[in-house]
Formats: C-alpha cells, sequence, structure tokens
C-alpha cells in the first residue's frame, strides 16, 4: 500500500484544487442569483444553478475527506482500512459532474477549469468519468431537471 500513498496524495492535491475552484464559483453565483425561489425547476434556471454548483462543492470535498481517510490508514499501516476507502474514493465524486447539469451554460470559468482539472485524472476513478465530464462540457444547455420525465427515465433504462 505504501506505494500507493504517493497517488493518493497526487489525487487530493487535485480533488482540493477542484474544490476550492468549485467554492469560489458557489461564492460568485450566490452573489449573481441572490436566493432564488426554492421551487424553481427550469433547468439552468437560478434554483437549479445554485443546487448545481453546490452539488459540485459538496461532492468534490467529499471526495478529498475520503481520500484524507485513505492515506490516513495507509499511513498507519492499516492496509485493510486503507484499502477499502480507496476503494470507495475510486467510485467518483458523487454529483460529478451531475450537478453541472443543472447549471445555465455557458458555465463559469472556475467550474469548467474544475471539471477539466479532475477529468485530467479521470483514469483514477472506476468509472469513465473523463468521457461524462466530456459530454457534461460540450452540453450547449442544461440538461437537469428534464423537461419530459418520459423521455428522461426512456434514455437512463437504455443505458
Amino acid at each position: 500500500m505504501a506505494e500507493d500513498v504517493a497517488e493518493l496524495v497526487a489525487v487530493i492535491r487535485v480533488l482540493d484544487r477542484a474544490a476550492r475552484l468549485l467554492g469560489e464559483e458557489s461564492e460568485h453565483l450566490s452573489g449573481v442569483y441572490g436566493t432564488p425561489p426554492a421551487h424553481g425547476l427550469e433547468a439552468g434556471g437560478p434554483a437549479q444553478t445554485l443546487l448545481g454548483i453546490a452539488e459540485l462543492h459538496s461532492a468534490m470535498r467529499k471526495s478529498v475527506e475520503d481520500l484524507a481517510t485513505a492515506i490516513g490508514y495507509a499511513t498507519a499501516g492499516m492496509d485493510r482500512a486503507a484499502s477499502r476507502s480507496v476503494k470507495s474514493a475510486r467510485l467518483g465524486p458523487i454529483g460529478l459532474p451531475s450537478g453541472a447539469d443543472r447549471m445555465a451554460r455557458p458555465l463559469g470559468e472556475r467550474t469548467v477549469r474544475a471539471l477539466e482539472t479532475v477529468r485530467d485524472i479521470g483514469t483514477f476513478f472506476e468509472r469513465d468519468l473523463a468521457t461524462e465530464i466530456d459530454i457534461c462540457l460540450a452540453a450547449p444547455q442544461a440538461t437537469y431537471p428534464p423537461e419530459d420525465w418520459s423521455t428522461y427515465r426512456g434514455r437512463q433504462h437504455a443505458r
């Protein structure tokens, strides 16, 4: 496990940088939108944009915490616990990039940089996070929540 610690440290640094960028973007967007109505269900609307950036930021911070736990266990020589924590961390940030699917386009520069930064370490994660991020970045508009739930659910089941 000792040789994995260097990789984990490199990944946590990237995720921490992304979390800081997303935190800055969250503060910026809160200033832009203020407090929108909680019932705003329009994809890309103020409520969904703020919800999306909060989801991205929270997911990134959680991944940093998961990796810090894994590094702590590995450093302490607790290999079984470290392996479990690494396995959990490799699932990737839950809410990434789906939080961005809610957000108005164009995405802010900090959001784009954060997503691109994480995409660069995409091979660390079990799922194809790099492709998920590329799809999200290429979307010309917010895609969630969908206007037509029956079509959306059909696409989800087709996967």
